[in-house]
């Protein structure tokens, strides 16, 4: 951190948002990070709001256990905040975090639009900049389960074989995702333009999800490590993908792959396959043995020796020519498998050869695109 450095406040620190920020910022050698979430003592946070040259408010209360912490930890903290910059007549920057719930009349929601109206009004009177994101569902790594969102419930409860319930699983839940959030929080922490609607600072990418939609793409992910074929990781799949996995017990971050095949030639097992992409997969020869002598009509693929020596032949079906290119683990190089070439790989070496395969269409036992032929 630079001597220099910008200060900057970060309420709530240990939460879900704050976690994820701080872990972004502290990145930045230009940027000293100041820390208050529930425990700190009211004096030090009194010193930091002095010495801040940006505060970003996460805290908050929004699961609380009666309704007068909504107003005492949101809109309370949010004005006390507010009456300790006027004072110091810093004009200091402060960007809060919000939610879509302040345009209801439930406690939670008439709290956090009193916070906004709060910091619209600080603004108004010191003449500093403000930020208010008001917040859909945020989802992504470091969430609570029953605190944070549906999606923190659900990979919770999926991953470790708990059922969950969903009243209606139409239902659509506006999201985003908490790295796209700390991208838009982060631009506007370095002084970098964000965009706002209506006064409000928005994260641009943001996703429209089914429950039942949700529900049925986490399964999939924990169907997918039983399998091996995984489905297409386009829209919110993506970060929801990322999520899941953050949620694994850690004695649950390995699996076996569905099936082995070995004989005394080596072993072949499929690695990960996609619909859409293809498959990989890893394959061994033990020193001396071929691997393949076939071909395909369509089916095309791509070798990469990664451990021992070997050589790739080909020959064109219906020709004589056979071209063979020698390839070892220590110089990686890919070599492309093209349709109407019948091909082997020989070990040539005195180890174990091992070697990647990526083929770009799913192994079908009914129109497998494979036939014998020797080079």
């Amino acid at each position: 951190m630079s001597a220099n450095g910008r200060k900057v406040l970060v309420t709530g620190s240990e939460g879900f948002i704050g976690k994820n920020l701080i872990s972004k910022l502290m990145l930045d050698e230009e940027i000293e990070i100041l820390k208050a979430d529930i425990d700190t003592d009211i004096k030090e946070l009194d010193e930091m709001l002095l010495k801040s040259d940006f505060v970003v408010h996460l805290a908050g209360v929004n699961r609380p256990k009666d309704a007068e912490e909504f107003y005492s930890g949101n809109s309370g903290l949010t004005g006390y905040i507010a009456e300790k910059l006027l004072e110091s007549k810093n004009r200091t920057p402060v960007l809060m975090t919000s939610s879509i719930h302040s345009d209801t009349d439930s406690d939670y929601g008439k709290s956090k639009r009193l916070a906004e109206e709060i910091l619209f009004d600080y603004s108004k009177k010191s003449g500093a900049g403000v930020f208010v994101y008001k917040l859909p569902n945020v989802f992504g790594k470091w969430s609570r389960p029953n605190y944070n969102s549906a999606v923190a419930t659900f990979c919770y409860n999926i991953s470790r074989e708990i059922p969950i319930d969903i009243d209606d699983r139409e239902k659509t839940l506006n999201l985003v995702y908490i790295d796209d959030v700390i991208d838009s929080i982060t631009d506007a922490v370095k002084g970098v333009p964000v965009k706002k609607e209506a006064g409000y600072s928005v994260v641009e990418k943001t996703y429209a999800a089914k429950l039942g939609e949700i529900e049925n793409l986490l399964i999939s992910f924990e169907t997918a490590r039983k399998t091996n074929i995984f489905p297409k990781l386009e829209g919110i799949a993506k970060p929801l993908y990322s999520t899941y996995l953050s949620f694994l017990e850690p004695d649950n971050f390995s699996y076996e792959p569905s099936k082995i095949n070995s004989d005394s030639r080596g072993s072949f097992f499929e690695f990960f396959k996609t619909d859409g992409f293809g498959q990989f997969s890893v394959c061994t020869a033990n020193p001396g043995e071929i691997r393949g002598n076939h071909w395909h009509h369509t089916k095309v693929e791509k070798f990469l020796v990664v451990e021992g020596e070997a050589v790739i032949s080909f020959r064109k079906v219906f020709e004589d020519e056979i071209t063979s290119i020698e390839v070892k683990g220590e110089v990686p190089e890919i070599v492309d498998i093209p349709a109407g070439y019948t091909h082997n790989i020989k070990n040539t070496g005195d180890g174990r050869l091992t070697f990647v395969i990526w083929a770009n269409e799913l192994f079908s036992p009914e129109k497998p695109d494979t036939f014998y032929l020797e080079v």
